[in-house]
């Protein structure tokens, strides 16, 4: 709401906005239970406390690197999953999702599950030469497709904005789209969209 005030008082005509899309930080663990509502606070990117879950997970599954395309680091977000199996299990039996921050701030917009594909490759439990959950990834941090929010290209219309949202933002029902992490927003801030072309973040 703050945002949306600040481009107000700006000037901007937000009543003319046809969509919106959100982007954010990866690797996050926002859990959320039959409700919608969130179990816990979320485990950001940064949090380093399931260093020994990604050892695990790489012996689980012999060829893990091949279908994540990914190293485990702790930062990810499956053996964040698989930390709070073990030391929070209480709560890990009640996930019925897990979704990334943005993709939380999304359902919170359009009451949608979803998630795409950047932000997916960053969780460890997406396969991208597939481009879907990878099963054997998922049941590795006792994860089922069922937990997982559905997968979108980052230009795809997931829903409009719910009536509760719109009338909170003072916006009209637009369109939202699936969005962006970060660094793939990133990329196509600085004109990284072409085969061949890299860009370094530091």
């Amino acid at each position: 709401m703050s945002v949306v005030n600040q481009l107000k008082a700006k000037g901007h005509q937000l009543e003319r906005l046809k969509s919106m899309g959100v982007a954010g930080h990866m690797h996050g663990a926002t859990l959320l239970d039959v409700n919608g509502q969130v179990l816990r606070p979320c485990i950001l990117w940064n949090d380093g406390r399931s260093f020994a879950e990604c050892e695990i997970l790489t012996k689980t599954v012999h060829n893990f690197s091949q279908r994540s395309a990914n190293l485990a680091m702790p930062g990810f977000t499956a053996p964040k999953l698989l930390w709070v199996a073990k030391n929070e299990a209480n709560i890990f039996s009640k996930i019925n999702k897990v979704l990334l921050p943005k993709d939380y701030l999304n359902y919170r917009l359009t009451g949608s599950f979803c998630s795409e594909m950047s932000d997916a490759a960053g969780t460890l439990w997406l396969n991208p030469a597939t481009r879907n959950w990878d099963e054997i990834l998922l049941n590795a941090t006792g994860l089922t497709l069922n937990h997982m929010p559905n997968l979108y290209e980052g230009n795809q219309k997931i829903g409009v904005l719910s009536k509760l949202a719109a009338q909170q933002l003072d916006l009209p029902q637009i369109s939202v789209v699936a969005g962006a992490s970060d660094n793939a927003a990133g990329a196509l801030g600085v004109g990284v969209i072409e085969p061949g072309q890299a860009f370094l973040s530091l």
